[in-house]
């Protein structure tokens, strides 16, 4: 007996129809990253298509690869992670959408696409505080102005201008909004009209309407992960998909142990934090191992009876998080790909 993860597809439907209704006229990116955040990139992503979606953040170019053999040519793919010469050929070769912060990856983007005479599509990204990657703020006129000769050569097209919010607060977020019309200042006075500008993750695109834009990256919210220390989910208008279950396999004086542990990608620091839902209500998860957890027991406790460590009547995946001082994305993606997915359809 093993444990399981199972995936409610219509509710990730409603997801993303509650999205979409929330961030227009802006279109929503659904960030598939991580195996779409743990839940199984291939099934997410066919329905995501059926519902409408046609942005998809791949975050990098092996995700990228499978979204466009799936989805086929009409899906448009933006990749932010093109490490080496190879990935950004398979990138141009995949006609995908390359978002770049970094002046030398953008002089290698020129150097193979003038070599291939394709023109790849490039979203420029400035870095406005968050660090993470992205061209800084004083390299910003240099960039532009490389991209706009490089533009005119016909080795790229600058389709886009992007940045990622650090989101630690309203102020922060403004400051960067700030440095981020600052940037597309200097892209028009350099010669650049793109079309597109993305700002907005998950919690800015409902939060803060003049984020927006043309294009939200939304990830998180579509499988139903709330921000932690944030809104509920009721208040936001989601649900999470997935129920994360296991199994007893043993009962005994210490409690009774469930089929799934650290090794399934349990974190053991919830050990003593939480409580998970079994036939007879919440229980307290005593100990995690590293291949079976403890959970405090109940009367006519039965081997095989299913119990719930997030979702369906448990705690959500941020809840989780929230009390080992994390976010739920990082309990959602840590489940092992060896954990078996099931999906509910209609």
């Amino acid at each position: 007996m093993t444990p399981v993860l199972r995936i409610d597809l219509d509710a990730f439907t409603a997801n993303l129809a509650h999205i979409r209704a929330e961030v227009a006229p802006a279109e929503h990116m659904l960030v598939v990253k991580d195996d779409a955040y743990g839940h199984g990139l291939a099934p997410i992503i066919r329905r995501a298509w059926a519902a409408s979606v046609r942005w998809f953040g791949a975050f990098d170019v092996h995700t990228g690869a499978v979204v466009r053999a799936q989805l086929g040519d009409d899906a448009r793919i933006f990749v932010w992670l093109a490490g080496s010469d190879d990935e950004i050929r398979t990138a141009e070769a995949l006609d995908f959408d390359l978002g770049v912060g970094d002046l030398d990856l953008l002089e290698d983007v020129a150097r193979i696409a003038s070599a291939s005479s394709r023109r790849v599509r490039v979203h420029l990204k400035i870095d406005t505080g968050l660090h993470r990657n992205g061209i800084r703020p004083e390299q910003w006129d240099a960039a532009v102005s490389a991209a706009a000769a490089h533009q005119e050569a016909g080795s790229i097209e600058v389709v886009g201008l992007w940045t990622h919010l650090a989101e630690a607060s309203d102020d922060e977020d403004d400051a960067a909004v700030t440095g981020f019309r600052e940037a597309m200042i200097a892209a028009e006075r350099a010669g650049l009209r793109p079309a597109l500008r993305h700002v907005a993750a998950s919690a800015a695109s409902f939060a803060r309407r003049e984020f927006r834009h043309d294009l939200v990256r939304i990830g998180a919210f579509a499988y139903g992960i709330r921000p932690a220390g944030g809104p509920d989910h009721a208040t936001l208008g989601i649900r999470p998909i997935a129920t994360l279950a296991a199994p007893v396999i043993r009962i005994d004086d210490e409690g009774v142990h469930v089929a799934i542990g650290a090794l399934h990608g349990l974190p053991s620091t919830l050990s003593g934090r939480v409580r998970v839902a079994g036939p007879a209500g919440p229980r307290t998860l005593l100990r995690v191992g590293a291949l079976t957890s403890l959970i405090e027991s109940w009367p006519e406790a039965l081997i095989g009876d299913d119990v719930a460590v997030y979702g369906d009547g448990a705690a959500s995946p941020t809840e989780l998080a929230e009390a080992i001082g994390t976010i739920g994305e990082e309990i959602a993606v840590r489940v092992s790909p060896l954990v078996p997915r099931e999906y509910r359809d209609g």
